[in-house]
């Protein structure tokens, strides 16, 4: 099939794929713009998976103070290389996510991380709240189960939608600069501050 440079294009500006990797997402596809999304998208996630085994030595802390001087976040946000770390776009990326934390108050970077004294408090709360509303014993289990993953989401960075963009959460946020920038990219820590 002949692949055009105008369907080149449009892949293009749809993903943000490289010329060859577009010719190639639309070769492999038939020329199906859909289908060569679908596949630039299985593409990145092997890339990403490489990636993440690579060490992250580098990197800047990221920081954001909200207008009325009561809310302050610093993140440590790391990379492969110093030339990464000087890039304006992984720097934007650490202020937007220092603003996202600042805004969604997370405990915790990833949902393990979350402590089991937490988690304890958090079900007992959720027990005493599901025997006031009279769920059944039989079901209890099974509707905690689904509050502890719930809190576990919400209260960790990685899995809380962004806050620029909901549809996706700071976890594919990452994973979408990986693709980008070409080097593995993590949350470190972070700290909130607040008054």
């Amino acid at each position: 099939m002949n692949i055009t440079m105008e369907q080149i294009k449009d892949l293009r500006g749809r993903t943000g794929a490289g010329v060859v990797d577009a010719k190639q997402a639309l070769s492999e596809s038939a020329g199906d713009m859909e289908k060569a999304i679908l596949w630039l998208r299985e593409k990145g996630k092997g890339t990403v998976a490489k990636k993440s085994s690579r060490e992250t030595n580098e990197g800047v802390i990221g920081f954001y103070v909200h207008g009325n001087k009561k809310i302050a976040v610093l993140v440590s946000l790391v990379c492969e290389t110093d030339f990464v770390a000087r890039n304006q776009t992984f720097q934007e990326l650490a202020q937007n996510i220092a603003m996202h934390i600042a805004a969604n108050d997370p405990l915790v970077v990833r949902p393990e991380d979350i402590s089991d004294a937490d988690v304890a408090a958090e079900k007992e709360f959720a027990l005493k709240q599901l025997a006031k509303e009279g769920k059944p014993e039989a079901m209890l289990e099974k509707i905690v189960e689904g509050k502890m993953k719930k809190f576990r989401e919400e209260r960790a960075l990685l899995t809380q939608p962004y806050v620029k963009d909901p549809k996706k959460t700071i976890e594919q946020l990452l994973a979408e600069s990986v693709q980008e920038i070409g080097e593995n990219i993590s949350v470190k820590e972070f700290v909130r501050l607040s008054i």
